[in-house]
Protein backbone atom coordinates (compact mmCIF):
# COMPACT_ATOMS: atom_id res chain seq x y z
CA UNK A 1 0.00 0.00 0.00
CA UNK A 2 1.32 3.86 -1.14
CA UNK A 3 1.38 7.05 0.79
CA UNK A 4 -1.75 7.87 -0.81
CA UNK A 5 -3.84 4.88 -0.08
CA UNK A 6 -2.74 4.64 3.53
CA UNK A 7 -3.51 7.98 3.85
CA UNK A 8 -6.92 7.30 2.45
CA UNK A 9 -7.83 4.76 5.22
CA UNK A 10 -7.18 7.24 7.79
CA UNK A 11 -10.04 9.55 9.54
CA UNK A 12 -9.84 13.52 7.85
CA UNK A 13 -8.60 14.64 11.21
CA UNK A 14 -5.74 11.96 11.06
CA UNK A 15 -4.49 13.05 8.04
CA UNK A 16 -4.25 16.17 8.84
CA UNK A 17 -2.07 15.81 11.98
CA UNK A 18 0.08 13.63 8.94
CA UNK A 19 0.03 16.41 6.22
CA UNK A 20 1.32 18.93 9.38
CA UNK A 21 4.02 16.61 10.10
CA UNK A 22 2.60 16.35 14.02
CA UNK A 23 1.99 12.73 14.03
CA UNK A 24 3.58 10.09 12.11
CA UNK A 25 1.33 7.91 9.57
CA UNK A 26 2.40 5.06 11.50
CA UNK A 27 1.15 7.21 14.86
CA UNK A 28 -2.12 7.99 13.38
CA UNK A 29 -3.07 4.04 12.40
CA UNK A 30 -1.70 2.72 15.62
CA UNK A 31 -3.67 5.89 17.47
CA UNK A 32 -6.98 5.19 14.89
CA UNK A 33 -7.00 1.39 15.39
CA UNK A 34 -6.80 1.81 19.43
CA UNK A 35 -9.60 4.13 19.19
CA UNK A 36 -11.75 1.55 17.47
CA UNK A 37 -10.71 -1.34 19.54
CA UNK A 38 -11.36 0.43 22.45
CA UNK A 39 -14.68 2.30 21.27
CA UNK A 40 -13.71 5.63 22.46
CA UNK A 41 -13.21 8.76 20.70
CA UNK A 42 -10.09 9.41 18.12
CA UNK A 43 -8.90 12.64 20.56
CA UNK A 44 -9.17 10.81 23.50
CA UNK A 45 -6.98 7.50 21.45
CA UNK A 46 -4.89 10.86 20.54
CA UNK A 47 -4.41 12.23 24.19
CA UNK A 48 -3.77 8.95 25.94
CA UNK A 49 -0.63 8.30 23.34
CA UNK A 50 0.80 11.56 24.82
CA UNK A 51 2.57 12.31 21.53
CA UNK A 52 0.97 15.89 21.05
CA UNK A 53 0.10 18.66 22.64
CA UNK A 54 -3.39 20.02 24.25
CA UNK A 55 -4.44 22.14 21.76
CA UNK A 56 -4.07 20.19 19.31
CA UNK A 57 -6.28 17.47 21.16
CA UNK A 58 -8.67 20.44 22.15
CA UNK A 59 -8.72 21.17 18.03
CA UNK A 60 -9.69 17.33 17.65
CA UNK A 61 -12.24 16.98 19.92
CA UNK A 62 -13.73 20.40 18.58
CA UNK A 63 -13.70 18.57 14.88
CA UNK A 64 -15.01 15.59 16.21
CA UNK A 65 -18.25 16.64 18.61
CA UNK A 66 -18.51 19.83 16.46
CA UNK A 67 -18.17 21.94 19.17
CA UNK A 68 -16.72 25.27 19.31
CA UNK A 69 -13.24 25.80 21.23
CA UNK A 70 -11.63 28.47 23.57
CA UNK A 71 -8.09 28.64 24.76
CA UNK A 72 -9.05 30.15 28.43
CA UNK A 73 -5.62 31.61 28.91
CA UNK A 74 -6.85 34.31 26.46
CA UNK A 75 -10.54 35.11 28.06
CA UNK A 76 -11.00 37.17 31.10
CA UNK A 77 -13.02 35.09 34.10
CA UNK A 78 -15.49 36.49 35.88
CA UNK A 79 -15.80 35.74 39.42
CA UNK A 80 -19.43 37.44 39.67
CA UNK A 81 -20.08 34.80 36.69
CA UNK A 82 -18.76 31.49 38.24
CA UNK A 83 -21.09 32.23 41.18
CA UNK A 84 -24.28 32.04 38.91
CA UNK A 85 -23.84 28.23 39.35
CA UNK A 86 -23.23 25.99 42.72
CA UNK A 87 -19.74 25.74 43.78
CA UNK A 88 -20.57 21.77 43.77
CA UNK A 89 -22.11 21.75 40.62
CA UNK A 90 -18.85 23.99 39.01
CA UNK A 91 -16.66 21.41 40.61
CA UNK A 92 -18.28 18.14 40.04
CA UNK A 93 -19.21 18.62 36.09
CA UNK A 94 -16.00 21.10 35.33
CA UNK A 95 -18.48 23.87 34.13
CA UNK A 96 -16.87 27.31 33.71
CA UNK A 97 -19.27 30.63 32.89
CA UNK A 98 -17.69 32.89 30.52
CA UNK A 99 -20.28 35.48 29.52
CA UNK A 100 -23.70 35.73 29.46
CA UNK A 101 -26.07 37.18 26.71
CA UNK A 102 -29.51 37.35 27.68
CA UNK A 103 -30.95 33.74 28.86
CA UNK A 104 -27.86 31.96 27.28
CA UNK A 105 -24.95 31.53 29.61
CA UNK A 106 -22.11 30.38 27.83
CA UNK A 107 -20.04 27.81 29.97
CA UNK A 108 -16.33 26.20 29.03
CA UNK A 109 -16.94 22.07 29.16
CA UNK A 110 -13.97 19.31 28.81
CA UNK A 111 -16.75 16.56 28.75
CA UNK A 112 -19.63 15.98 27.08
CA UNK A 113 -21.25 15.02 29.93
CA UNK A 114 -21.11 18.19 31.12
CA UNK A 115 -24.08 19.34 28.57
CA UNK A 116 -26.46 16.82 30.09
CA UNK A 117 -26.22 18.47 33.15
CA UNK A 118 -26.07 21.57 32.34
CA UNK A 119 -29.58 21.17 30.57
CA UNK A 120 -31.23 19.69 33.56
CA UNK A 121 -30.59 22.97 35.15
CA UNK A 122 -31.99 24.81 32.37
CA UNK A 123 -35.48 25.31 34.73
CA UNK A 124 -33.89 25.77 37.70
CA UNK A 125 -31.55 28.78 36.58
CA UNK A 126 -33.59 29.94 33.79
CA UNK A 127 -30.13 30.14 31.58
CA UNK A 128 -30.33 28.19 28.29
CA UNK A 129 -26.29 26.70 28.09
CA UNK A 130 -24.38 26.97 24.97
CA UNK A 131 -21.21 24.58 25.75
CA UNK A 132 -17.87 25.95 23.79
CA UNK A 133 -14.60 22.88 24.21
CA UNK A 134 -11.64 23.50 26.76
CA UNK A 135 -8.86 21.96 27.92
CA UNK A 136 -9.38 19.64 30.82
CA UNK A 137 -6.43 20.72 32.17
CA UNK A 138 -6.44 24.08 32.33
CA UNK A 139 -10.11 24.53 33.03
CA UNK A 140 -9.50 22.41 36.03
CA UNK A 141 -6.67 24.84 37.18
CA UNK A 142 -8.94 27.47 36.69
CA UNK A 143 -12.11 26.36 38.58
CA UNK A 144 -9.66 25.62 41.50
CA UNK A 145 -8.31 28.89 41.19
CA UNK A 146 -11.73 30.73 40.66
CA UNK A 147 -13.61 28.58 43.81
CA UNK A 148 -10.35 28.82 45.74
CA UNK A 149 -10.28 30.11 49.43
CA UNK A 150 -7.61 32.94 47.94
CA UNK A 151 -10.09 34.39 46.38
CA UNK A 152 -12.54 35.06 49.50
CA UNK A 153 -13.48 38.80 49.73
CA UNK A 154 -11.54 39.38 52.77
CA UNK A 155 -12.03 42.98 52.85
CA UNK A 156 -15.77 42.49 53.86
CA UNK A 157 -14.60 40.13 56.48
CA UNK A 158 -12.60 42.74 58.04
CA UNK A 159 -15.50 44.94 58.00
CA UNK A 160 -17.37 42.81 59.41
CA UNK A 161 -15.11 41.07 62.16
CA UNK A 162 -14.81 44.63 63.42
CA UNK A 163 -18.09 45.72 65.70
CA UNK A 164 -21.39 45.11 62.99
CA UNK A 165 -24.65 44.39 64.57
CA UNK A 166 -25.60 41.57 62.09
CA UNK A 167 -23.80 39.07 63.76
CA UNK A 168 -25.66 36.08 61.50
CA UNK A 169 -23.85 37.80 58.75
CA UNK A 170 -20.51 37.34 59.75
CA UNK A 171 -21.00 33.77 61.29
CA UNK A 172 -22.79 32.85 57.75
CA UNK A 173 -19.57 34.50 55.74
CA UNK A 174 -17.00 32.88 58.28
CA UNK A 175 -18.94 29.29 57.43
CA UNK A 176 -18.82 29.66 53.30
CA UNK A 177 -14.99 30.52 54.12
CA UNK A 178 -14.17 27.61 55.90
CA UNK A 179 -15.65 25.52 53.65
CA UNK A 180 -14.37 27.03 50.92
CA UNK A 181 -10.61 26.14 52.56
CA UNK A 182 -11.85 22.69 52.74
CA UNK A 183 -13.26 22.21 49.23
CA UNK A 184 -10.49 23.86 47.82
CA UNK A 185 -7.64 21.73 49.47
CA UNK A 186 -9.48 18.37 48.56
CA UNK A 187 -9.62 19.71 45.04
CA UNK A 188 -6.10 20.74 44.74
CA UNK A 189 -4.58 17.33 46.35
CA UNK A 190 -3.75 18.91 49.71
CA UNK A 191 -2.25 16.46 52.68
CA UNK A 192 -2.79 19.20 55.16
CA UNK A 193 -4.11 22.89 55.86
CA UNK A 194 -2.01 24.96 58.10
CA UNK A 195 -4.11 28.20 59.85
CA UNK A 196 -1.43 29.87 61.73
CA UNK A 197 -1.85 33.19 63.74
CA UNK A 198 0.80 35.50 64.20
CA UNK A 199 0.68 39.43 65.60
CA UNK A 200 -1.03 41.29 62.31
CA UNK A 201 -2.34 38.36 59.89
CA UNK A 202 -3.64 34.52 59.57
CA UNK A 203 -1.42 32.71 57.38
CA UNK A 204 -3.35 29.83 55.68
CA UNK A 205 -1.21 27.36 53.53
CA UNK A 206 -1.98 24.03 51.88
CA UNK A 207 0.98 21.36 51.66
CA UNK A 208 0.93 19.88 48.28
CA UNK A 209 3.16 17.35 47.21
CA UNK A 210 5.08 17.27 50.22
CA UNK A 211 5.39 21.22 50.43
CA UNK A 212 4.04 24.50 51.54
CA UNK A 213 3.05 26.82 49.96
CA UNK A 214 0.88 29.89 51.03
CA UNK A 215 -2.62 30.32 49.87
CA UNK A 216 -3.98 33.49 51.67
CA UNK A 217 -3.11 35.78 54.49
CA UNK A 218 -6.38 37.12 56.16
CA UNK A 219 -6.38 39.85 58.87
CA UNK A 220 -5.95 38.44 62.46
CA UNK A 221 -9.41 39.67 63.53
CA UNK A 222 -11.73 36.95 61.87
CA UNK A 223 -8.73 34.35 63.80
CA UNK A 224 -11.58 33.67 66.64
CA UNK A 225 -14.36 33.19 64.69
CA UNK A 226 -12.21 31.30 62.29
CA UNK A 227 -10.86 28.61 64.55
CA UNK A 228 -14.46 28.42 66.48
CA UNK A 229 -16.05 27.22 63.48
CA UNK A 230 -13.35 24.67 62.72
CA UNK A 231 -13.72 23.56 66.12
CA UNK A 232 -17.86 23.11 65.60
CA UNK A 233 -17.27 20.96 62.91
CA UNK A 234 -14.64 18.83 64.24
CA UNK A 235 -16.58 18.36 67.41
CA UNK A 236 -14.34 20.42 69.81
CA UNK A 237 -14.49 22.53 72.94
CA UNK A 238 -14.78 26.00 71.21
CA UNK A 239 -14.66 28.07 75.06
CA UNK A 240 -11.28 25.98 75.58
CA UNK A 241 -8.45 28.04 73.88
CA UNK A 242 -5.56 27.31 76.43
CA UNK A 243 -4.90 23.83 75.74
CA UNK A 244 -4.54 21.63 72.35
CA UNK A 245 -7.46 19.68 70.84
CA UNK A 246 -8.01 16.88 68.79
CA UNK A 247 -10.94 16.25 66.87
CA UNK A 248 -12.06 14.83 63.28
CA UNK A 249 -14.46 16.37 60.44
CA UNK A 250 -16.32 13.51 58.18
CA UNK A 251 -17.13 15.23 54.46
CA UNK A 252 -18.97 14.03 51.73
CA UNK A 253 -17.22 15.07 48.51
CA UNK A 254 -18.24 13.87 44.97
CA UNK A 255 -19.76 10.64 46.20
CA UNK A 256 -17.01 9.85 49.08
CA UNK A 257 -16.36 10.22 52.38
CA UNK A 258 -13.31 12.05 53.49
CA UNK A 259 -12.13 12.25 56.93
CA UNK A 260 -10.26 15.37 58.15
CA UNK A 261 -7.95 15.24 61.23
CA UNK A 262 -8.03 18.56 63.19
CA UNK A 263 -5.66 19.41 65.69
CA UNK A 264 -5.17 23.01 67.52
CA UNK A 265 -2.34 24.38 69.69
CA UNK A 266 -2.38 27.53 71.53
CA UNK A 267 -0.04 29.94 70.48
CA UNK A 268 0.62 33.58 71.72
CA UNK A 269 -1.39 35.01 69.07
CA UNK A 270 -3.79 32.56 68.74
CA UNK A 271 -4.84 29.24 68.24
CA UNK A 272 -2.67 27.42 65.27
CA UNK A 273 -5.25 25.05 63.46
CA UNK A 274 -3.54 22.03 61.56
CA UNK A 275 -5.86 19.67 59.44
CA UNK A 276 -4.57 16.76 57.93
CA UNK A 277 -6.93 15.81 54.94
CA UNK A 278 -7.45 11.88 54.87
CA UNK A 279 -8.52 10.25 52.00
CA UNK A 280 -9.47 6.45 51.58
CA UNK A 281 -8.47 6.99 47.72
CA UNK A 282 -4.56 6.81 48.79
CA UNK A 283 -5.16 3.73 50.38
CA UNK A 284 -6.12 1.78 47.56
CA UNK A 285 -2.68 1.44 45.45
CA UNK A 286 -1.52 -1.71 44.66
CA UNK A 287 2.43 -2.34 45.96
CA UNK A 288 4.02 -1.49 42.22
CA UNK A 289 1.84 1.69 42.37
CA UNK A 290 3.37 2.92 45.37
CA UNK A 291 7.00 3.36 43.24
CA UNK A 292 8.91 0.23 44.61
CA UNK A 293 11.48 -1.21 42.02
CA UNK A 294 11.03 -4.74 41.07
CA UNK A 295 13.21 -6.55 43.41
CA UNK A 296 11.93 -4.21 46.47
CA UNK A 297 7.90 -5.46 45.47
CA UNK A 298 9.56 -9.13 45.56
CA UNK A 299 11.01 -8.64 49.16
CA UNK A 300 7.42 -6.80 49.77
CA UNK A 301 5.57 -9.45 48.93
CA UNK A 302 7.74 -12.47 50.07
CA UNK A 303 7.48 -11.02 53.38
CA UNK A 304 3.80 -10.51 53.36
CA UNK A 305 3.35 -14.24 52.28
CA UNK A 306 4.95 -15.45 55.61
CA UNK A 307 2.73 -16.61 58.61
CA UNK A 308 4.77 -14.62 61.06
CA UNK A 309 7.66 -12.42 61.70
CA UNK A 310 7.53 -8.63 61.86
CA UNK A 311 7.96 -6.20 59.14
CA UNK A 312 8.63 -2.53 59.98
CA UNK A 313 8.35 0.20 57.96
CA UNK A 314 10.07 3.57 59.06
CA UNK A 315 10.50 7.33 57.70
CA UNK A 316 9.79 10.59 59.24
CA UNK A 317 6.47 12.21 59.48
CA UNK A 318 4.70 12.46 56.28
CA UNK A 319 6.60 9.97 53.98
CA UNK A 320 3.61 8.20 53.33
CA UNK A 321 4.21 5.44 55.92
CA UNK A 322 0.41 5.31 56.64
CA UNK A 323 -0.12 4.07 52.83
CA UNK A 324 2.70 1.54 52.53
CA UNK A 325 1.09 -0.24 55.81
CA UNK A 326 -2.43 -0.17 54.71
CA UNK A 327 -1.74 -1.12 51.03
CA UNK A 328 -0.29 -4.33 53.06
CA UNK A 329 -3.42 -4.47 54.80
CA UNK A 330 -5.21 -4.60 51.65
CA UNK A 331 -3.34 -7.08 50.11
CA UNK A 332 -3.87 -9.64 53.75
CA UNK A 333 -7.69 -8.48 54.11
CA UNK A 334 -9.20 -11.92 53.52
CA UNK A 335 -12.22 -13.88 55.38
CA UNK A 336 -9.49 -16.31 55.85
CA UNK A 337 -7.41 -14.16 58.23
CA UNK A 338 -8.23 -12.51 61.46
CA UNK A 339 -6.46 -8.81 61.42
CA UNK A 340 -6.59 -6.22 64.07
CA UNK A 341 -4.82 -2.90 64.50
CA UNK A 342 -4.24 -0.84 66.84
CA UNK A 343 -3.52 3.02 66.14
CA UNK A 344 -3.13 6.57 67.48
CA UNK A 345 -5.47 7.57 66.38
CA UNK A 346 -7.19 5.53 63.12
CA UNK A 347 -6.56 6.82 59.88
CA UNK A 348 -8.74 4.94 57.80
CA UNK A 349 -11.85 2.68 58.19
CA UNK A 350 -11.14 -0.54 56.73
CA UNK A 351 -14.48 -3.23 55.99
CA UNK A 352 -12.92 -6.48 57.22
CA UNK A 353 -10.48 -5.26 59.87
CA UNK A 354 -10.75 -4.98 63.85
CA UNK A 355 -9.16 -1.61 64.31
CA UNK A 356 -8.67 -0.14 67.67
CA UNK A 357 -8.08 3.59 68.88
CA UNK A 358 -5.45 4.33 71.42
CA UNK A 359 -7.31 6.10 74.21
CA UNK A 360 -4.96 7.78 77.09
CA UNK A 361 -7.69 9.03 78.97
CA UNK A 362 -8.79 5.27 79.67
CA UNK A 363 -5.40 4.00 80.02
CA UNK A 364 -6.10 1.61 76.89
CA UNK A 365 -2.54 1.96 75.67
CA UNK A 366 -0.56 0.10 72.49
CA UNK A 367 0.67 -2.40 74.66
CA UNK A 368 -2.69 -3.14 76.49
CA UNK A 369 -4.18 -3.33 73.35
CA UNK A 370 -1.42 -5.31 72.13
CA UNK A 371 -2.25 -7.81 75.21
CA UNK A 372 -5.80 -8.19 74.47
CA UNK A 373 -5.21 -9.04 70.43
CA UNK A 374 -3.28 -11.95 71.63
CA UNK A 375 -5.90 -13.18 73.60
CA UNK A 376 -8.60 -12.70 70.66
CA UNK A 377 -7.00 -15.57 67.90
CA UNK A 378 -5.53 -13.07 65.42
CA UNK A 379 -2.99 -13.56 61.97
CA UNK A 380 -2.57 -10.51 61.57
CA UNK A 381 -1.34 -7.50 63.94
CA UNK A 382 -0.74 -3.67 62.47
CA UNK A 383 0.32 -1.41 65.48
CA UNK A 384 0.88 1.84 64.29
CA UNK A 385 4.03 2.48 65.84
CA UNK A 386 6.63 1.38 68.32
CA UNK A 387 7.57 3.85 71.26
CA UNK A 388 8.22 2.31 74.02
CA UNK A 389 10.45 -1.27 75.52
CA UNK A 390 6.63 -2.66 76.46
CA UNK A 391 5.03 -2.28 72.85
CA UNK A 392 8.53 -3.10 71.35
CA UNK A 393 8.65 -6.36 73.24
CA UNK A 394 5.37 -7.61 73.18
CA UNK A 395 4.78 -6.71 69.31
CA UNK A 396 8.55 -9.13 68.91
CA UNK A 397 7.25 -11.87 71.28
CA UNK A 398 3.82 -12.12 68.83
CA UNK A 399 6.23 -11.82 65.93
CA UNK A 400 7.59 -15.06 67.21
CA UNK A 401 4.35 -16.80 68.22
CA UNK A 402 3.02 -17.25 64.89
CA UNK A 403 1.59 -13.76 63.56
CA UNK A 404 2.56 -11.41 61.59
CA UNK A 405 3.46 -8.25 62.96
CA UNK A 406 2.93 -4.49 61.08
CA UNK A 407 4.21 -1.74 62.73
CA UNK A 408 6.87 1.60 61.95
CA UNK A 409 9.21 3.33 63.54
CA UNK A 410 10.25 7.03 63.26
CA UNK A 411 14.37 6.43 62.04
CA UNK A 412 16.26 7.18 59.57
CA UNK A 413 16.82 4.35 57.56
CA UNK A 414 16.76 0.77 57.59
CA UNK A 415 19.93 -0.21 59.55
CA UNK A 416 19.65 2.25 62.20
CA UNK A 417 15.96 0.95 62.73
CA UNK A 418 17.83 -2.63 64.04
CA UNK A 419 19.92 -0.56 66.55
CA UNK A 420 17.21 1.68 67.72
CA UNK A 421 15.13 -1.84 69.10
CA UNK A 422 18.10 -2.27 70.18
CA UNK A 423 18.97 0.73 72.25
CA UNK A 424 15.37 0.09 73.36
CA UNK A 425 16.55 -2.81 75.12
CA UNK A 426 14.96 -5.47 73.14
CA UNK A 427 17.48 -8.29 73.32
CA UNK A 428 19.69 -8.70 70.11
CA UNK A 429 18.12 -12.64 69.88
CA UNK A 430 14.38 -11.56 69.72
CA UNK A 431 15.58 -9.03 66.92
CA UNK A 432 17.24 -11.20 64.69
CA UNK A 433 14.53 -14.00 64.99
CA UNK A 434 11.54 -12.00 64.88
CA UNK A 435 12.52 -8.91 62.41
CA UNK A 436 11.77 -10.12 58.58
CA UNK A 437 11.93 -7.12 56.65
CA UNK A 438 12.86 -3.31 56.73
CA UNK A 439 11.57 -0.51 54.64
CA UNK A 440 12.28 2.65 54.98
CA UNK A 441 11.03 5.83 52.87
CA UNK A 442 10.32 8.79 51.38
CA UNK A 443 8.08 10.76 49.04
CA UNK A 444 9.31 12.91 46.18
CA UNK A 445 7.77 14.92 43.96
CA UNK A 446 6.80 13.04 40.34
CA UNK A 447 8.11 15.75 37.63
CA UNK A 448 4.94 16.77 35.15
CA UNK A 449 5.07 14.22 32.18
CA UNK A 450 3.73 17.38 30.23
CA UNK A 451 6.17 19.92 30.61
CA UNK A 452 9.78 18.31 31.96
CA UNK A 453 12.28 19.31 30.00
CA UNK A 454 15.25 18.12 29.62
CA UNK A 455 18.82 19.37 31.36
CA UNK A 456 22.23 18.87 31.98
CA UNK A 457 24.70 19.06 35.23
CA UNK A 458 28.33 19.14 35.56
CA UNK A 459 30.22 15.61 34.92
CA UNK A 460 31.65 16.18 38.62
CA UNK A 461 28.42 16.54 40.49
CA UNK A 462 27.45 13.62 38.50
CA UNK A 463 30.32 11.06 39.60
CA UNK A 464 30.14 12.74 43.13
CA UNK A 465 26.74 11.05 43.29
CA UNK A 466 28.04 7.45 42.35
CA UNK A 467 26.92 7.51 38.34
CA UNK A 468 29.60 6.30 35.96
CA UNK A 469 30.33 8.13 32.60
CA UNK A 470 28.37 5.39 30.67
CA UNK A 471 25.17 6.03 32.85
CA UNK A 472 25.80 9.92 32.54
CA UNK A 473 26.09 9.57 28.79
CA UNK A 474 23.24 7.10 27.92
CA UNK A 475 21.12 8.81 30.60
CA UNK A 476 18.73 11.93 29.82
CA UNK A 477 18.17 14.37 32.76
CA UNK A 478 15.06 16.17 33.19
CA UNK A 479 13.97 19.53 34.81
CA UNK A 480 10.72 21.09 36.09
CA UNK A 481 8.85 23.89 34.20
CA UNK A 482 5.55 24.57 35.01
CA UNK A 483 1.89 24.42 33.13
CA UNK A 484 -1.67 23.89 33.35
CA UNK A 485 -1.17 20.37 33.80
CA UNK A 486 0.85 20.82 37.13
CA UNK A 487 1.78 22.32 40.45
CA UNK A 488 5.02 24.12 39.07
CA UNK A 489 6.34 21.40 36.99
CA UNK A 490 5.26 18.13 39.41
CA UNK A 491 2.44 16.63 39.37
CA UNK A 492 1.73 14.06 42.50
CA UNK A 493 4.38 11.84 44.32
CA UNK A 494 6.50 9.12 43.93
CA UNK A 495 7.86 6.74 47.08
CA UNK A 496 12.03 5.87 47.44
CA UNK A 497 12.39 3.17 49.25
CA UNK A 498 15.16 1.12 50.89
CA UNK A 499 13.43 -2.58 51.59
CA UNK A 500 16.13 -4.79 53.27
CA UNK A 501 15.56 -8.01 54.45
CA UNK A 502 16.99 -9.55 57.50
CA UNK A 503 19.76 -11.93 56.62
CA UNK A 504 21.44 -14.53 57.92
CA UNK A 505 24.78 -12.08 57.86
CA UNK A 506 22.89 -9.52 59.53
CA UNK A 507 21.25 -11.54 61.84
CA UNK A 508 25.04 -12.17 63.20
CA UNK A 509 26.18 -8.88 62.98
CA UNK A 510 23.25 -7.90 65.50
CA UNK A 511 24.00 -10.64 67.80
CA UNK A 512 27.65 -9.90 67.78
CA UNK A 513 26.58 -6.10 68.83
CA UNK A 514 27.15 -4.85 65.23
CA UNK A 515 26.23 -0.83 64.95
CA UNK A 516 23.82 0.72 61.99
CA UNK A 517 27.44 1.68 60.22
CA UNK A 518 28.42 -2.77 60.03
CA UNK A 519 24.36 -3.68 59.10
CA UNK A 520 24.29 -1.09 56.02
CA UNK A 521 27.93 -2.63 55.08
CA UNK A 522 26.44 -5.40 54.82
CA UNK A 523 22.72 -4.57 52.78
CA UNK A 524 25.38 -3.22 50.76
CA UNK A 525 27.02 -6.56 50.02
CA UNK A 526 23.61 -8.20 49.16
CA UNK A 527 22.84 -5.26 47.04
CA UNK A 528 20.20 -3.86 48.65
CA UNK A 529 19.55 -0.34 47.23
CA UNK A 530 19.78 2.40 50.02
CA UNK A 531 17.55 5.83 50.30
CA UNK A 532 19.87 7.39 48.08
CA UNK A 533 21.00 4.59 45.59
CA UNK A 534 17.10 4.33 45.19
CA UNK A 535 16.92 8.49 44.47
CA UNK A 536 19.05 7.90 41.83
CA UNK A 537 17.36 5.36 40.09
CA UNK A 538 14.05 7.72 40.00
CA UNK A 539 16.39 10.37 38.73
CA UNK A 540 17.50 8.08 35.85
CA UNK A 541 14.36 6.74 35.16
CA UNK A 542 13.17 10.39 34.75
CA UNK A 543 10.50 10.19 37.06
CA UNK A 544 12.02 13.22 39.66
CA UNK A 545 14.78 15.56 39.49
CA UNK A 546 17.85 15.29 40.74
CA UNK A 547 17.14 18.40 43.25
CA UNK A 548 14.22 16.40 44.56
CA UNK A 549 16.05 13.65 45.39
CA UNK A 550 18.46 15.67 46.86
CA UNK A 551 15.77 17.41 48.59
CA UNK A 552 14.23 13.73 49.75
CA UNK A 553 17.17 11.92 50.52
CA UNK A 554 20.04 13.87 51.26
CA UNK A 555 21.69 12.53 48.35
Amino acid sequence: MNIAQKASTLLPFATYLVEKELISTEQAESIQSTSKKESIPFSEALEAAGVVGDHIILEARSQEFGLAAVDLNAVEISKELVGLLEEKFVRKQQVLPLYKRGSKLFVAIADLDAITACNELRFSTGFSFVPILASKGLLKKIINRMLSASSTDFAKLVEQSGGTDDEDHIDENIVRFVDSILSDAMHRGASDIHIEPFEEHIRIRYRIDGVLEVLSTPPLSIARRLSARVKILSGMDIAERRVPQDGRIHLEEDDRTIDIRVSTLPTIHGEKIVMRILDPISTSFGIDQLGFEPVQSKHFREALAKPDGMILVTGPTGSGKTVTLYTALGLLNTPERNISTVEDPVEFNVDGINQVNINTKAKLTFAKALKAFLRQDPDVIMLGEIRDLESADIAVKAAQTGHLVLSTLHTNDAPTTLTRLLNMGVPAFNISSAVNLIIAQRLARRLCDHCKEETSYPEEQLLSFGLNKNVIQSTTFYKPVGCNQCNRGFKGRTGIYEVMPLSEETGRIIMEGGNAMDIAEQAQKEGIYNLRQAGILKVLAGITSLEEAERVTGI
